[in-house]
């Protein structure tokens, strides 16, 4: 595989450390390139007897040599394992770009380079792990083991692949436990990577497998009784799911979901500064993703300016080849997707929804939708209460700063989110009352050390930063009987 295009054809999936073919012959999964709608590869997918061997590999690695390391010589291998990722990142990232129309410029950053830094992160606290921790309480002297929770199921999508699945690789490889990674059928292609990866940095065989499969695998290998935990990115329909089916079984789970962020403008705000980040925080990946400020809430007094200003922007971006450093818009990974985007927009339309600029489709082959404004949205509105995932925008005015604080909060979702205003106080005051895992001032990046996730139908725990590592132990409380006073 290459920037130039050249693919690695898969037939086999990597569990145990080796290249094993399908248990049981099945039709395979065509993956097509977004931006032309050709047909990159064909790569199988994943039966439950697939599942099963994967999960059994896993277990027995748990159970072997890789169940007894320590947090230095976890870290060692998985600084080996960052490194394979980084000499790697730039055909990474192109063959995503090809999966599911990233532009590379975003690819880069966050497929290329991003699994190898969040590796890196977690390789650090992994070498603090194997410090005792002593308690002297009042009835005994206590010894508190962090040991790690055991095999991990890691389901991940397909807007995010690579760094997605660092945020559950990695804390899982620092607690020492072993991962059966599932990743979308739509992005498959790309998740060998770690496999070869993990083969030249010599991570022991079943630390890692690596199973690409449809619902009907996720589903088998969420309910497996040899798995210990779960961790999964994707709807928040899939997530309920998911969490019922673990909520059954007592077991724990990470559920990193939807979200439909608003960005409040106040009376204050910069406009060619809110200008200058709006692909990023509102349009990011075509609007593929989950926490991006896809609902636009600007002070009346000044509405009229901001939606003429982001209309303009919105059109003015370059729609092209994603992997064409110039091209800002790129395509959805799918028709599927972009006939659930055209709905949406559709939907708007019909609902009284003022369209400023976009709603179409542009004269090109592959799954491309123009990036799309609606101003004068009613927040009760399908387009401004669900997540699209596509490049689509709602503008809404508000009164005051309690009109817009409860127009945010009038959302099942709450992932992420941005405050934009030239008084920092005013923002951070702003910014506490929105019910949020996530917010920026004037800005939104999300940080590999600060804790990422959502509150209400956006999920449940958190990925990233030191507390991204907690899910993966079982914590063991040590009682000895103190000494006489």
């Amino acid at each position: 595989m290459s920037l130039s295009g050249e693919v690695t054809l898969r037939s086999s999936f990597f569990v145990g450390g080796d290249w094993r073919p399908p248990v049981v012959p099945r039709p395979g999964r065509l993956i097509q390139e977004a931006a032309t709608g050709k047909v990159l590869a064909e790569t199988p997918m994943a039966s439950e007897a697939d599942v099963d061997a994967a999960v059994r590999a896993a277990r027995h690695a748990l159970e072997g040599a890789w169940g007894k390391t320590t947090g230095a010589e976890r870290s060692q291998v998985m600084r080996r394992l960052a490194d394979e990722l980084k000499a790697r990142a730039p055909q990474t990232a192109a063959l995503v770009t090809r999966e599911n129309g990233t532009p590379i410029t975003t690819s880069l950053p966050a497929n290329g380079y991003a699994p190898g830094v969040i590796l890196k992160v977690y390789a650090k606290l992994a070498e603090s792990l194997d410090q005792p921790d002593e308690r002297q309480g009042r009835l005994a002297t206590i010894n508190v083991r962090r040991e790690p929770v055991g095999v991990v199921a890691a389901i991940t999508p397909w807007n995010y692949p690579q760094s997605l699945a660092a945020m559950k690789i990695a804390p899982a490889l620092a607690a020492g436990c072993t991962v059966v990674l599932k990743p979308s059928p739509e992005t498959a292609l790309d998740s060998y990577v770690w496999a070869d990866a993990a083969e030249a940095a010599g991570l022991p065989p079943g630390v890692l497998n690596i199973v690409p499969g449809e619902r009907d695998a996720g589903a088998h290998l969420v309910a497996h009784p040899d798995v210990d935990k779960v961790a999964f990115t994707g709807s928040t329909a899939a997530g309920r799911a998911i969490g019922e089916v673990c909520g059954r079984l007592l077991r724990p789970v990470t559920l990193e979901l939807g979200g439909k962020s608003a960005a409040i403008v106040t009376e204050d705000a910069d406009l060619d500064a809110f200008l200058k980040a709006l692909p990023e925080h509102s349009l990011a990946n075509n609007g593929q993703t989950c926490h991006a400020s896809t609902r636009i809430l600007v002070a009346r007094s000044r509405y009229t300016e901001f939606v003429d200003a982001i209309t303009e922007t919105v059109a003015s971006l370059r729609i092209g080849d994603p992997l064409e450093l110039g091209t800002q818009v790129g395509p959805l990974v799918s028709a599927a997707q972009r006939e659930r985007v055209l709905g949406y927009i559709e939907d708007g339309r019909r609902t009284g929804a003022r369209l400023t600029t976009g709603g179409g489709v542009p004269p090109r082959p592959g799954w491309f939708v123009e990036p799309t404004v609606f101003a004068d949205v009613d927040n009760a509105g399908r387009i401004a209460r669900e997540e699209i995932f596509g490049p689509v925008l709602c503008v809404l005015p508000y009164d005051d700063e309690d009109q817009a604080v409860q127009i945010a909060n009038d959302s099942e979702y709450g992932l992420g989110g941005t405050i934009w205003s030239t008084d920092e106080d005013r923002a951070r005051q702003l910014a506490a009352r929105i019910r949020t895992g996530s917010i920026g001032i004037n800005h939104y990046a999300l940080d590999p050390l600060a804790p990422f996730g959502g509150v209400k139908a956006s999920g449940l725990g958190r990925e990233l930063g030191p507390e991204g590592l907690q899910p993966y132990f079982a914590l063991k409380s040590v009682y000895t009987k103190p000494e006489a006073r």
